[in-house]
């Protein structure tokens, strides 16, 4: 804790010594953690290393929130159903989170594992400078959308001199498993697509993004990452306060 400190954030309870919480509902775990919180207090000279998620019941206020702590890192706002118990393995909660649109240059893409089709489709970005940077990829085709797409990127495929398939070395995110082939078929950046996504985190967006439609009216030199929305910067600090 000394050389990797942590900071607990807490939001729900479901037992309390040895009385079992999960039958009662959220309404009163939420009162009893609130209440066993407040009887906590941080070593002397210790960080204050256990906090709270906010709460509220007011639409305006979570709104607010979403929008604002977007800038510290968070994807969004849950809104759990006051009066039900605990659910183990079901999910009862909703997830908010931001839903944004971009239009991107397709550069590649990545065999499906079972080795027919398109696993996930390589988009990219334009900077200033004309360079083509990738930002992310869109995965979640059918069976039957996987094989359609090999044949409909087909015509934008890179070749060698030999005409086989050129590959490319794909980037590696924080979720990129440890001895994955990031390799990938090259794609000519002539075709643009518009995706839907949440938010990003630094030039990358955060999580895989949904395909939304074939732009054929946009000219790919056009996509740049001018057109994403710049959040405001956000202390994670004033979020646990």
């Amino acid at each position: 804790s000394h050389t990797d400190p942590a900071q607990f954030v807490a939001f729900d309870l479901l037992a309390r010594g040895e009385r079992d919480l999960m039958p009662e509902p959220f309404a009163v775990r939420r009162r009893e953690l609130e209440e066993l919180m407040r009887g906590i207090r941080p070593s002397p000279g210790a960080a204050l290393s256990l906090h709270l998620t906010r709460t509220t019941t007011d639409p305006a206020l979570a709104a607010r929130w979403l929008a604002l702590f977007e800038g510290a890192g968070l994807d969004g706002v849950v809104a759990k159903p006051l009066a039900e118990p605990y659910a183990p393995g079901k999910r009862t909660m909703l997830k908010i989170k931001h839903h944004r649109t971009a239009d991107v240059v397709a550069l590649g893409y990545r065999v499906h594992k079972s080795g027919a089709g398109v696993g996930s489709l390589l988009v990219g970005l334009y900077d200033d400078d004309g360079r083509l940077h990738q930002v992310g990829g869109v995965s979640a085709f059918s069976d039957a959308r996987r094989l359609e797409l090999v044949d409909e990127l087909a015509p934008l495929v890179e070749t060698d001199a030999l005409g086989a398939a050129v590959h490319g070395d794909g980037e590696r995110s924080r979720f990129t498993a440890a001895g994955k082939d990031t390799s990938f078929v090259r794609l000519r950046p002539e075709r643009v697509l518009e995706v839907r996504y949440d938010q990003l985190e630094g030039r990358r967006f955060r999580h895989t993004v949904q395909f939304e439609r074939w732009r054929p009216d946009r000219d790919p030199r056009s996509c740049t990452f001018a057109q994403l929305e710049t959040v405001p910067a956000y202390d994670l600090a004033d979020v646990l306060d």
